[in-house]
C-alpha cells in the first residue's frame, strides 16, 4: 500500500478523541507520536481495523516529543494509550511520567530509518560531510579562534568545491525526533571534533534563514524541494523511497543511505524507531494488546514484512527475536535502561 493511500486517514486532533471521562473504558485505542513513525503505524491501524472485529485506532501525527508529552500527562482515559517515537524517550520524560502516574511502559523498537538530506532529482549529485552541514545550520560557528554569528550564505562559503547555491535546509521543528537525531547524529558529532567548541556539544541551529522549520509533515518538505531546486529537506529515509521518482539523497561523510548501509551502521546518520505502551490501559482499551502483537508481528515487521514495502528498514533477526519477546512479555522500562 502508497503512503499516499495511508495519507487517506483521518487524524482527528487529540483534543477531540480524547475527550471521555477518566474512569471509563474506551473502544478505540488512541495513538499520538513521530511523524516518521507515523505512515508504519498507519498502516498497521488499517490493517488492524479491516481484518479485525475491533474497531480502527485513531493517530496522530504530533511529532516524537508533543506525543511523549501527551502519553506522560496522566493516566487517566483521556490521555493516549500508545506514542510513536523517532527517538529513544529520554530520561527526563520518563521521570515525568511516573511523576504523573504512568508508571509501567513498555518499550518496542520496530526497526531503523536513516535521516536524509534530500534534493532535487535533476540536480547534480551532493556529497557532504557532517561538518559542512553543521557550518550550514549552526548558529554560532569557528572563525579566527572565536565563535562568532554565521556568516555563511551559499555552500560555496563553506567548500569552495560546494555548489555556489543559496543555502535553504527545510528541516523539522524542535518537538520532532528527526530534529533530536539530526542535532546528536550531525551537529554533536561534528562540533565535539571541531576547535572552537571545547570538545563540547553545540546544537544551536541558525534563525537567519538558511535553516526553515517546516512542521511535521515531511510530505510537504518533498513538495517544496520539487518546487524548488536550491532547496534540500531533511527527513527520514521512508519519505526518499516513496519519493524516489522526485528526490535523490546526499552522501553523508562518503556513504549513501542505503537500508543495507543504514542497518549495519555504516551510513552514520541512521536512528531505531520506537513506540511506548502505556500498560496501565490495556484492561481498559478494547483490542490494545491484539494491535501491539499486530504491529511486532512476523508479518509487518519481519524480514519479508508488510511494512518493509513501505521504506522500514528491519532490524536483525536476533535482536527482532528479542524485542518481540520483551514486548510480548510487557517487559517494564527503567530509568536504568535509559542509562545503560
Amino acid at each position: 500500500m502508497k503512503r499516499t493511500m495511508i495519507g487517506l486517514l483521518v487524524a482527528l486532533p487529540v483534543a477531540m478523541v480524547l475527550n471521555v471521562n477518566a474512569a471509563e473504558a474506551r473502544d478505540t485505542i488512541r495513538i499520538v507520536g513521530s511523524s516518521t513513525v507515523y505512515p508504519f503505524a498507519s498502516y498497521v491501524t488499517e490493517e488492524f481495523g479491516a481484518t479485525t472485529d475491533y474497531s480502527t485506532p485513531v493517530i496522530e501525527s504530533t511529532g516524537s516529543g508533543g506525543g511523549l508529552k501527551l502519553f506522560c500527562a496522566g493516566d487517566g482515559m483521556d490521555t493516549p494509550d500508545i506514542t510513536n517515537a523517532s527517538r529513544r524517550i529520554k530520561p527526563s520524560e520518563l521521570k515525568t511520567c511516573m511523576d504523573n502516574g504512568v508508571k509501567n511502559i513498555t518499550e518496542a523498537i520496530i526497526g531503523y530509518d536513516g535521516i536524509v538530506v534530500a534534493h532535487h532529482i535533476d540536480n547534480e549529485p551532493l556529497a557532504l560531510t557532517r561538518e559542512e552541514l553543521f557550518l550550514a545550520v549552526a548558529e554560532k560557528v569557528p572563525q579566527n579562534g572565536e565563535l562568532v554569528p554565521n556568516p555563511y550564505k551559499k555552500w560555496s562559503d563553506i567548500n569552495s568545491e560546494l555548489p555556489n547555491k543559496e543555502i535553504i535546509i527545510l528541516g523539522p521543528p524542535a518537538t520532532s525526533g528527526t530534529r533530536d537525531a539530526f542535532e546528536e547524529l550531525v551537529m554533536e558529532a561534528a562540533s565535539e571534533d571541531m576547535e572552537g567548541y571545547d570538545g563540547e556539544a553545540y546544537t544551536n541551529v541558525r534563525q537567519d534563514g538558511p535553516w526553515v522549520d517546516s512542521g511535521e509533515n515531511d510530505n510537504l518538505i518533498v513538495q517544496r524541494i520539487t518546487r524548488n531546486r536550491d532547496a534540500l529537506g531533511v527527513f527520514g529515509y521512508s519519505f526518499l523511497e516513496e519519493n524516489a521518482d522526485k528526490l535523490q539523497a546526499a552522501t553523508i561523510d562518503g556513504v549513501e543511505p542505503t537500508p543495507e548501509n543504514i542497518s549495519s551502521g555504516d551510513y552514520p546518520v541512521a536512528r531505531s524507531l520506537f513506540f511506548y505502551i502505556k500498560n496501565s490501559h490495556a484492561d481498559k482499551v478494547s483490542g490494545m494488546d491484539e494491535y501491539v502483537e499486530m504491529f511486532m508481528s512476523d508479518k509487518m515487521i519481519g524480514q519479508r514484512g508488510l511494512l518493509k514495502r513501505i521504506g522500514l528498514i528491519n532490524l536483525p533477526e536476533s535482536m527482532l527475536e528479542k524485542v518481540q519477546k520483551s514486548v510480548a512479555e510487557r517487559e517494564k522500562l527503567k530509568m536504568s535502561d535509559l542509562e545503560s
